[in-house]
């Protein structure tokens, strides 16, 4: 018997939750200190409902591996509990209404973002996981939507700043999925799913694990460079990138290797937090309203 909670559950709360908090960080960034409420909230609902829509359509693609993996074989959809027509009509639903949510109270770019986002999600990322040690990279591209969905719709244009954005987002990706990949390795090989730590072993990873870290945190240091958020944010960010590449680099040749990666994991979420609170409260004005953007298609 299915219950309202199996279907919440095909959405992925955790997941929208987390990615509400790099959207949000993203409207705070691009809104310059010029908060609308309206666009704030609705941007937050549109990026939810995509989302949420984007993870019941995940569940429909991905219930062949969920079934073979401990810590998925209880999902709805595994366990017959919710028709897998349900799921497809959930997903496109919820999908849909995002997307007409973010065009009415954010703006039309914002909405072609996300629904980039939902592709690469949907078709490129849940299809290419089971093929290939490289779905870590499409996974990272559609994880770096919500932020960078958020700043358009507050800036109303994509710059150098939205461009900036997306790639930290992106980075922080890949140190992160590798922990996890790491604490369900068992997991991922008995599904056959060739991630990274699966194909080129744990060592691998913890060796290059600082690099990535090392990359990410540079990467993140460039809105302060660019003149983009402050020096509170450019502290918090050297501190916590350094505090992470020297905890994985001093740990790496810790024998155990899910105890390495639970704290790396740790590290990726208090780094991911800080980062959207920091650009939240610590962005530069803008000076030149003026300034002409890379692209826009804002139509409030």
């Amino acid at each position: 018997m299915n219950t309202f909670k199996d279907y919440l559950n095909l959405t992925k709360p955790g997941i929208i939750f987390g990615n509400l908090i790099s959207a949000a960080g993203g409207l705070f960034l691009g809104s310059r200190g010029h908060f609308d409420l309206l666009t704030f909230s609705g941007t937050l609902t549109g990026v939810a409902l995509a989302i949420g829509g984007g993870c019941a359509l995940n569940n429909f693609i991905d219930q062949d591996i969920d079934a073979l993996m401990k810590r998925t074989q209880n999902r709805p959809l595994v366990q017959k509990r919710i028709p897998g027509s349900h799921a497809l009509l959930l997903g496109a639903l919820l999908s849909i209404l995002g997307l007409a949510v973010l065009a009415t109270y954010a703006n039309m770019l914002t909405a072609w973002v996300t629904f980039a986002g939902l592709l690469v999600y949907v078709v490129f990322y849940s299809m290419w996981l089971k093929r290939s040690a490289h779905g870590t990279w499409m996974g990272s591209l559609s994880g770096a939507v919500p932020p960078l969905a958020g700043y358009c719709a507050s800036s109303g244009h994509l710059d150098t700043a939205g461009w900036i954005l997306f790639a930290i987002y992106a980075l922080w990706q890949f140190p992160h999925a590798y922990a996890i990949a790491i604490l369900h390795l068992q997991d991922y090989a008995r599904a056959s799913i060739p991630v990274y730590p699966v194909v080129h072993g744990v060592a691998r990873v913890k060796r290059d694990m600082p690099y990535y870290v090392a990359v990410f945190t540079l990467c993140a240091l460039l809105l302060s460079f660019t003149h983009n958020t402050g020096l509170g944010y450019l502290a918090v960010m050297l501190s916590l990138g350094f505090a992470w590449m020297r905890s994985t680099w001093r740990d790496r040749k810790c024998e155990d290797d899910r105890r390495w990666a639970k704290k790396s994991f740790g590290y990726s979420i208090v780094m991911v937090m800080a980062m959207s609170l920091m650009m939240s409260v610590d962005f530069i004005p803008q000076s030149d309203p003026g300034s002409a953007p890379v692209f826009s298609l804002a139509s409030r």
